[in-house]
């Protein structure tokens, strides 16, 4: 889900960083979804930032940044919250932001130095849809993740033997 997310995001616009995050953002969501949101903890509808949590991502600076510019983003018909660092879009769930730093530690490496390949597999994907599709939060979930998300396991799977 992360990885054809962050495709989506990335074909419409956002930078591959950005896209990093949202492709992050969405898969969290998505599972807590599944779940009934009981595993994120902190989220009810809104966002507070311990500051211990962001000491440890960023800087002073980026912190004050961070606490003045809240927002929520559309991507199509989807929304996320979001801050921005350093004019980049980051997205929030729950507590915690999701940088691209953590999308390659909770999803690049699972691919055991492969992620380029299935990253470039991802891309084709998404670019074979219509713009319409992957403007609609369901219509992308429905046509482009769902039918594919076992084929994928399977492929990208067998990409790391």
């Amino acid at each position: 889900m992360a990885t054809l997310q962050a495709a989506r995001a990335y074909v419409l616009g956002f930078s591959l960083e950005e896209a990093k995050s949202f492709g992050l953002n969405r898969a969290i969501f998505y599972a807590a979804a599944k779940k009934g949101f009981k595993s994120l903890r902190g989220f009810k509808g809104k966002v507070k930032f311990p500051r211990w949590k962001l000491i440890r991502k960023f800087s002073e600076n980026e912190i004050k940044e961070i606490e003045k510019n809240f927002s929520i983003e559309r991507l199509g018909d989807e929304m996320a919250y979001c801050v921005r660092v350093n004019n980049q879009r980051l997205f929030v769930i729950g507590e915690e932001i999701q940088t691209p730093e953590d999308f390659e530690k909770q999803v690049e490496t699972r691919f055991k130095g492969k992620f380029e390949e299935a990253w470039r597999q991802a891309l084709e994907i998404v670019k074979s849809y219509d713009k319409g599709v992957l403007l609609s939060q369901r219509y992308f979930y429905e046509a482009v993740y769902k039918p594919r998300r076992d084929e994928l396991v399977e492929k990208w799977s067998q990409l790391l033997k």
